[in-house]
């Protein structure tokens, strides 16, 4: 058992299924355009280029493809600290922040790329901005159910994500980015060295801790406790073997 296969994959499973309800747009293909399918058929340099330009249909094709995979990245990034921040109101400030910031993006990475960059820096200012916020203790995220278990299964399982939450927020910001940027969103350290601005090196060693300390958090945890126990045996098993196992680095 790996931390992917385990904490990581559970956590990865609860927040993708999540719905998330999008508020009525002024990006939104519906709102009109009559140059819609043109857009569709061009490719994602040109559609960039022409949103650039000012090509109001092309940037909203742009937010139509990409709005869930920012939606996505916010909710795993804004963890049990928001303040009450609402998910889908970020991802209009995401968008608002490329449509005034794309004419700076000069394609020396990948659109997607830059586009997670802006959306880790929004999120990072509304996670900074909520410290000084009172936050209630009672307040969950929501995950949709999952069909395939009994009542008390699911319940359990919903514990667990809340309990992986909060060891997520428990770790230094830069070494909770990289976590949630590497081993939910999947993103290789090099493409999220360009989205932190840090060397691919340091990249790898904040993920390098970082996967230790969430061990160590995890025992803290009650739902997770076993886990962290079967984690860390694993662990000094591929020690004992010569292999990485939990942080995938050689020590």
């Amino acid at each position: 058992m790996s931390l992917e296969q385990a904490a990581l994959g559970e956590l990865a499973q609860g927040t993708s299924d999540r719905r998330h309800r999008m508020p009525p747009s002024p990006y939104d293909p519906g709102s009109g355009g009559t140059n819609l399918v043109r857009v569709k058929m061009s490719g994602a340099d040109d559609l960039v280029e022409r949103a650039k330009n000012g090509d109001r249909a092309a940037f909203r094709e742009l937010f139509r493809r990409h709005r869930q995979d920012v939606a996505r990245l916010v909710f795993r990034m804004l963890g049990t600290t928001s303040g009450g921040a609402d998910v889908e109101d970020l991802v209009q400030e995401v968008f608002l922040q490329v449509h005034r910031s794309l004419a700076d993006f000069k394609g020396q990475a990948k659109f997607s790329t830059w586009l997670h960059r802006v959306t880790v820096n929004v999120v990072l200012m509304c996670r900074r901005a909520a410290r000084s916020r009172p936050v209630f203790a009672g307040e969950v995220s929501e995950t949709e159910p999952d069909r395939g278990l009994l009542p008390d299964e699911d319940a359990a399982r919903k514990h667990r994500l809340e309990a992986f939450r909060r060891v997520l927020d428990r770790l230094p910001e830069k070494k909770r980015t990289v976590f949630v940027l590497h081993e939910i969103e999947g993103l290789p350290p090099a493409e999220i060295a360009t989205i932190v601005d840090a060397p691919v090196l340091t990249v790898r060693t904040r993920l390098f801790y970082a996967r230790r300390e969430i061990c160590d958090l995890m025992r803290d945890e009650p739902t997770l406790a076993d886990l962290a126990k079967k984690l860390g045996a694993k662990g000094q098993d591929d020690d004992a073997d010569g292999q990485p196992s939990l942080t995938g680095e050689p020590r």
